[in-house]
């Protein structure tokens, strides 16, 4: 998926407020972006790093230039969770994500109770899918991990897919992993232990976990392959 086509390098100044970053172009004052990401950011919010934003055409928006991805260690990580579905939903159409058979319809936004919704319900020849997205952004040692702040929100949505799998409906849960210095993905078990837990849990209830790797460059993002998923990894 390619990048709003008008964006520029900048530096980070800080990230604040969730949804705000102070960046600093050259020779100009400091601006503030919009910074779609409802996470910690945690590795990649250093002030000092590296980023790239794009404008937005919308003279509606308070904040024209969005924030897309920071650089850490030379790696480009994208932290626009407003990009991850669509990234997704990108690579069911090419077939890069193929665990779901022959896709023949994909319907956005499932309601599926009456105060929560899943990211997609997928049509194929082996049937329907409810499938949630997640983004990923933090790593350790070459391992992704998620989430990078306590997500009851995110355990949630775990139990949600654990009830359809249990009603005999498939469901999975896939991990979006915006960087490319990773070959694995595991849980953040010292991070938010509940949601680790859970995740085993609904694992063993039929859920199936997936993690797929994205190629981030400043000029596009793209999912390129699936990696492997250790649930039981504690990290060091």
């Amino acid at each position: 998926m390619q990048l709003p086509p008008v964006r520029t390098n900048a530096i980070l100044v800080k990230r604040y407020k969730r949804f705000l970053a102070d960046v600093q172009l050259p020779n100009q004052e400091p601006m503030t972006v919009h910074c779609p990401n409802s996470g910690s950011m945690l590795g990649c919010s250093t002030p000092g790093s590296p980023v790239i934003i794009s404008r937005s055409d919308n003279p509606g928006r308070k904040y024209p230039w969005t924030l897309e991805m920071v650089q850490s260690k030379g790696v480009w990580i994208g932290v626009n969770t407003s990009m991850t579905n669509k990234l997704v939903h990108e690579a069911l159409l090419n077939g890069t994500i193929d665990n779901f058979g022959s896709i023949t319809k994909i319907s956005p936004e499932k309601k599926v109770s009456e105060k929560s919704r899943l990211d997609f319900l997928l049509e194929s020849a082996q049937g329907l899918t409810y499938l949630e997205v997640k983004n990923c952004s933090l790593a350790h040692n070459q391992l992704a991990i998620f989430p990078d702040a306590v997500t009851a929100r995110g355990t949630k949505h775990l139990v949600e897919l654990m009830h359809l799998a249990n009603q005999g409906s498939a469901a999975a849960v896939l991990f979006c992993i915006q960087r490319g210095d990773v070959d694995s993905f595991a849980p953040a078990t010292e991070i938010d232990p509940v949601y680790a837990q859970t995740l085993q849990q609904v694992a063993k209830e039929g859920v199936q976990v997936l993690a797929y790797l994205a190629e981030v460059t400043p000029e596009a993002v793209t999912v390129t392959r699936q990696v492997p998923v250790h649930l039981d990894h504690v990290q060091a």
